[in-house]
């Protein structure tokens, strides 16, 4: 079981996210993360795919390759802290990484496809974490923080933006 991250394990920045997600072990919190936004991207039309809900937002496509990209770097991130390099890593600019990425012209089903695998990828990769491991800690955009948090912040991260997408692009409290 990887148990919640103390908050002197992750900057101050993360804290409402996480305080905002339930679930009291990484793993389980992020397979049903993977289940949930599997589920949801499911519901979505297909002429809701590049649904904006206001000028400049990301569409539903831009949102979903933005948590691609934030998964695969929570991912980086505490793998390369647990094998034992403290960093420090660079932050991403995640609306830049936006504007460079080819989300926005791919189906929304094929992004889902990918999100399960990433995730799962992730999943996996988090089952073989030894404890000592869990609780080694890098620098990442300036902050320092243990793999266990950036186990818990990948999920809090999905909900988040999960949670957005069903209020904000589908009209529904689901998610």
């Amino acid at each position: 079981m990887i148990t919640r991250p103390a908050p002197d394990e992750y900057a101050p920045f993360y804290g409402t996210y996480l305080h905002a997600l339930d679930g009291e072990d990484a793993v389980a919190t992020l397979v049903e993360g993977m289940e949930g936004m599997t589920a949801l991207l499911a519901t979505v039309p297909a002429d809701r795919e590049e649904y904006r809900y206001a000028p400049g937002k990301w569409s539903v496509r831009e949102v979903v390759g933005h948590i691609l990209d934030a998964e695969r770097v929570f991912g980086v991130r505490a793998l390369t802290f647990a094998r034992g390099d403290a960093g420090p890593l660079p932050g991403f600019d995640e609306d830049g990484w936006a504007a460079h990425s080819n989300a926005g012209s791919r189906p929304l089903a094929e992004l889902a496809r990918e999100f399960a695998l990433v995730r799962g990828s992730n999943v996996s990769m988090a089952r073989g974490f030894t404890d000592e491991a869990l609780l080694r800690t890098g620098v990442a955009s300036g902050k320092t923080v243990t793999v266990r948090a950036l186990l818990w912040i990948m999920a809090a991260h999905e909900a988040h933006h999960r949670r957005l997408l069903a209020e904000r692009y589908l009209g529904t409290t689901g998610g």
